[in-house]
């Protein structure tokens, strides 16, 4: 595939050597008419190991041929000299006693006065049979490679294309040798290809892999090809041209677009496995879908949900002709836009007609993809005329409306639009974003789930607990109840009237969340009162409810019981399992109180411990569950001592006193709260 060099000179035209000859080390040897060796070229020599002074005069046969060979060689030997001509290989006897297998091309020659001499070309054998299957090889593997492969001369001029090539570029072989790739291939970038084949010849630095895209006669659309670039050198190291190999790679690069397609779908599924669902609160749920569909999958997304879940946690469907109302929880946008205005306002309520899309969406419970939003479908898709205007003005022009189904029932809508990726919505944007909706619907369920059994836990707690704490002659008494942002507990408090001058006291803490929890607290805190008016002594009152909490089941609860006794001045107190009171005196000091702390209520077996303190008037003793002085990754005696040293100047108000405590220690408690504070009048 590469032609010789030629040059002319004035009237002497050259031609540089090839390296074909020296690369086979052809040696020449010539016999005169008996056979005696008349002339020893100095590849012989290196070939067969004597020198000339060695080998001149010696005959041939007696020299290099070994006895039991020296017939056939006579015998060839008269042939040639006859005029015949022989080509073939021989073996011939080294200097050091073995032999080599030598390849031949023998003829006759004529000197001036008519006497045969032999000329006697000569190889090495193995040499040669090593180039004919270095060159078959390299002519199989041009030919029928799948790669394309050219030659050009150092003109940038095709010397010549394999089949592959041929077939690439839609050209035979014949149409390009000696022209330039711009004069056959003008669809490619030719200025690019040619510049670096220029730095290739300059510097004889490959270079792998370049990336061209274009069309060739042989393709009407445009593809993708990796070329690379070789110089070509003798070895003498004198430049003959370079090879260009060409491989189509429009599948692969559209292969590993798919890839990185599919990965990127992968990573925003992932993505909203973590940030989707954080919590069991409705709007936080449709803040966090929203956020996690752009900017990947849209340029603007909205959340609405049916009213009827946001405002009563049911679900009621759409049919027929009646229209939809919507509350709308989530609006995101990928950047900057006022797109982001023609949405629902966020917390509104929206009534859309029976043939807008997205009533469609949650009547059929099916998605809705809309690859070109035209005028019409605008209007079907915005919530007015106004609307419908800022999202043409904003550059809407795909939509993409799924349904949010939970449990085989639809719950609202996930609104997708396209504004900036000028990209239409596809059926895999639907599959993708069909995955979001799912998992987003079933966080939104189960928000509306808990919401629900949130809103019974929370009535039923409430209405256990007394309204407000009975006043005592003798007392100031404040209390609060301030149940968990997420689920409700099981905690309680009560005045107990016990007779003149004597009340009993009580807080207390049903392990576990829920309706459960706030009927075992009502079935304790019932039977704490009726077990009060019979004036037990606080050990033996939790006695009796270990007993009831060990028959509840698997109930366990902490609890805390005293009884003020005002004409003697002291307050007698147990506890099962919960945490000390802060007793705060008349100077001002407070202290936690260094009660017996029992195990808790429903373990059994365990007799309970009494404390008597002495409540001087002007005191003031504080009880309260966990969940005020209690916080992940701290040491429960952080809380307390917290408590303690707020409680050291109470102020003159309990109510505000209780609302301060609340607001520095648990603005937004993750668990229940109940706080009792008595103070004992001067």
């Amino acid at each position: 595939m590469t032609r010789g060099h030629v040059t002319t000179d004035g009237d002497e035209v050259t031609a540089a050597p090839g390296g074909l000859l020296d690369l086979l080390k052809v040696a020449a040897v010539v016999l005169d008419r008996t056979g005696h060796i008349a002339l020893w070229s100095p590849e012989i020599e290196q070939l067969l190991g004597h020198s000339a002074e060695e080998a001149l005069g010696q005959r041939a046969d007696t020299l290099l041929i070994a006895p039991e060979n020296r017939p056939r060689g006579r015998e060839l030997f008269a042939q040639v000299r006859s005029g015949a001509r022989w080509a073939g290989v021989f073996p011939l006897r080294h200097r050091d006693g073995t032999e080599r297998p030598v390849e031949f091309r023998t003829m006759r020659l004529l000197d001036r006065d008519g006497q045969p001499h032999l000329l006697g070309l000569a190889t090495d054998a193995p040499t040669v049979r090593g180039v004919e299957r270095d060159l078959a090889l390299s002519h199989s593997l041009v030919n029928q490679s799948p790669i394309g492969i050219a030659v050009f001369d150092t003109d940038l001029r095709w010397v010549g294309v394999n089949p592959s090539l041929e077939r690439m570029n839609g050209v035979p072989e014949s149409a390009v040798v000696g022209r330039r790739v711009g004069e056959v291939l003008p669809g490619l970038d030719v200025e690019a290809i040619e510049a670096r084949m220029r730095h290739v010849l300059a510097t004889g630095t490959p270079l792998l892999d370049q990336q061209t895209v274009g069309r060739t006669a042989a393709d009407a659309e445009d593809r993708a090809y990796s070329e690379s670039y070789h110089r070509i050198e003798d070895t003498s190291g004198r430049v003959l041209g370079l090879a260009v190999s060409v491989l189509d790679v429009t599948e692969r690069q559209q292969a590993a677009a798919e890839v990185a397609q599919a990965r990127q779908r992968l990573s925003v599924i992932a993505d909203a496995g973590v940030r989707i669902g954080t919590t069991l609160d409705l709007r936080q749920t449709a803040r966090e879908l929203a956020g996690v569909t752009v900017p990947h999958v849209a340029d603007l997304a909205a959340v609405d949900v049916l009213e009827s879940v946001v405002a009563h946690g049911t679900i009621t469907p759409v049919t027929g002709r009646a229209p939809a109302e919507f509350r709308a929880l989530a609006v995101a946008a990928g950047y900057p836009t006022d797109a982001i205005h023609a949405a629902d306002p966020v917390g509104e309520l929206a009534t859309y007609g029976s043939s807008r899309i997205i009533t469609q969406c949650v009547r059929n419970a099916r998605p809705v993809l809309v690859e070109r939003v035209d005028a019409r479908i605008m209007r079907r898709i915005a919530r007015d005329a106004r609307a419908a205007q800022t999202l043409h003005e904003a550059g809407v022009h795909s939509y993409l409306a799924l349904p949010l189904m939970a449990r085989g029932r639809v719950l609202g809508t996930l609104s997708l639009y396209r504004t900036v990726n000028d990209r239409p919505f596809d059926e895999q944007d639907r599959l993708l974003a069909s995955e979001l909706a799912a998992r987003a619907a079933i966080c939104i369920d189960n928000a509306r789930l808990y919401g629900r059994e949130r809103t019974t836990a929370l009535t039923l707690q409430r209405s256990l607990l007394p309204s407000a704490p009975a006043q005592r002659e003798g007392l100031d008494i404040a209390a609060r109840y301030r149940p968990a942002l997420s689920e409700v507990g099981g905690d309680w408090y009560d005045v107990l009237p016990l007779g003149p001058q004597r009340t009993g006291l009580v807080v207390g803490d049903v392990m576990g969340k829920g309706v459960q929890a706030a009927a075992i607290m009502g079935q304790l805190s019932t039977a704490t009162r009726a077990l009060a008016r019979l004036d037990l002594p606080p050990a033996e009152l939790l006695r009796h409810l270990d007993d009831i909490a060990g028959s509840l089941g698997d109930a366990i609860a902490t609890c805390v019981y005293a009884v003020c006794d005002l004409r003697r001045g002291t307050c007698e107190l147990s506890s099962a399992g919960h945490l000390p009171p802060v007793l705060v005196r008349t100077d001002g000091t407070a202290e936690l109180v260094d009660v017996p702390t029992g195990v808790p209520l429903g373990v059994g077996g365990v007799d309970f411990g009494t404390v008597e303190l002495e409540l001087a008037p002007g005191s003031l003793l504080a009880l309260y569950t966990d969940g005020l002085v209690e916080n992940r990754g701290e040491p429960i005696d952080t809380g307390l001592g917290t408590l303690t040293r707020f409680l050291q100047n109470p102020g003159d108000c309990l109510e505000r006193t209780s609302d301060s405590l609340l607001g520095a220690l648990r603005p937004e408690p993750d668990d229940d709260v109940a706080l009792l504070l008595v103070r004992v009048r001067g």
